[in-house]
């Protein structure tokens, strides 16, 4: 039979397109998926290839890229699913976006590649979409902070200064100086502080490691040096640059230190910020890097305790009073910017070591810590 005169009328399936690196997927994805999906009748989803999150971005993916493409061909809401393995920066979607040819290219408003992105859309009649921020469905969460969180140690460790400190600071930095300074354990949590809180001991740069955050920064904001969460995050007996920012010059483990060093608290407070300006010998701070950057490339622990003597002597000449004398020690000096807190003492051998611990109360042993990568 031939029916005449009927209309059948088929509305042209209008294609959306998005993408992105989507390393891990969480709730903000998602809902970004549901908007983009109600711009059409069909959502595209492309996500960055593990080589172009190197290439890029200079990341190792979180996931391998094919469960990443199980997870998304899961979704209801997306129809299909490529992976972008073009090189041109933002724009590693390209050859699929030119061979399905989309009606509209859905972005956010922060998209850092706008004018390549719209350009691509002037050459298939796509339309470019800004989908403006609507009220969060989740808590605001984004890739990298999901990956500092799942990097974000437990535990660890404080940090001794044996010279040098001051020229971490930028406004007091030397070309050609140096900073000794060792990571400490026992290490800390944010459950189980085993120390004085704010006593020299670089605190502030273990909190924040803690927290996930790299501290460098928030200590400079301070008018402080950044050793603290250089070491921190480094561990080991290092010997780094004077500089703005934090170069590694020289590691080692610090296996001859073990059993040679002690903390003395003074019972005074410490405020390193407040000194961070005074008056002091940096001439006096070179040379004790300088010998402290010797005896770390030697491992000598004597003339490791000459530099932490000559910082002491110029930690005197700044107005700090005398510390206790201990048998047997080859090196003493405040922690940190001194002037209260912690002090570091250095002694020939352990024995000397372990009857300055258990002369008093206010004494502890501390060792090396390095963290094997």
């Amino acid at each position: 039979m031939t029916v005449e005169g009927s209309l059948i009328t088929h509305r042209r399936m209008k294609k959306v397109f998005i993408s992105g690196c989507y390393d891990i997927l969480h709730g903000g994805h998602i809902q970004f998926f549901k908007e983009a999906r109600a711009l059409g009748d069909h959502l595209t989803v492309c996500f960055a290839s593990d080589k172009v999150l190197w290439e890029h971005k200079k990341r190792r993916t979180s996931i391998p890229q094919d469960h990443k493409l199980a997870l998304m061909t899961a979704l209801d809401i997306v129809d299909q699913v490529v992976i972008g393995d073009c090189e041109d920066l933002g724009l590693d979607f390209k050859e699929h976006f030119l061979k399905i040819q989309p009606d509209v290219l859905a972005v956010t408003e922060d998209d850092q590649y706008a004018d390549g992105k719209r350009a691509l859309c002037a050459q298939v009649g796509a339309e470019y979409v800004v989908l403006p921020k609507t009220p969060p469905q989740f808590t605001p969460v984004s890739t990298t902070s999901i990956v500092r969180n799942i990097r974000t140690p437990a535990y660890a460790p404080l940090r001794v200064d044996f010279a040098g400190g001051w020229l971490d600071v930028p406004r007091h930095a030397r070309k050609g100086g140096f900073i000794v300074n060792c990571a400490i354990s026992p290490m800390v949590s944010l459950t189980n502080w085993g120390y004085e809180q704010k006593s020299g001991l670089g605190g502030s740069g273990a909190w924040a490691l803690l927290n996930g955050n790299d501290g460098v920064e928030s200590e400079l904001n301070l008018g402080v040096g950044w050793q603290d969460p250089a070491i921190i995050r480094e561990t080991g007996l290092c010997v780094w640059r004077s500089g703005d920012k934090p170069v590694l010059h020289f590691k080692r483990n610090g296996d001859f230190l073990h059993g040679h060093m002690a903390l003395h608290y003074t019972d005074i407070p410490h405020d390193t910020p407040g000194n961070a300006d005074n008056n002091r010998d940096y001439d006096m701070i070179e040379a004790a890097g300088r010998l402290a950057e010797e005896a770390v490339v030697e491992a000598s622990i004597s003339k490791l305790g000459q530099a932490v003597s000559l910082t002491y002597e110029m930690q005197l000449k700044e107005g700090m009073q005398p510390l206790p004398e201990a048998d047997g020690c080859i090196g003493r000096k405040y922690s940190g910017g001194g002037w209260g807190g912690y002090a570091l003492y250095l002694f020939h051998s352990s024995e000397d070591r372990d009857a300055f611990v258990a002369s008093a109360n206010c004494n502890r042993p501390v060792e090396p810590y390095i963290t094997i990568r």
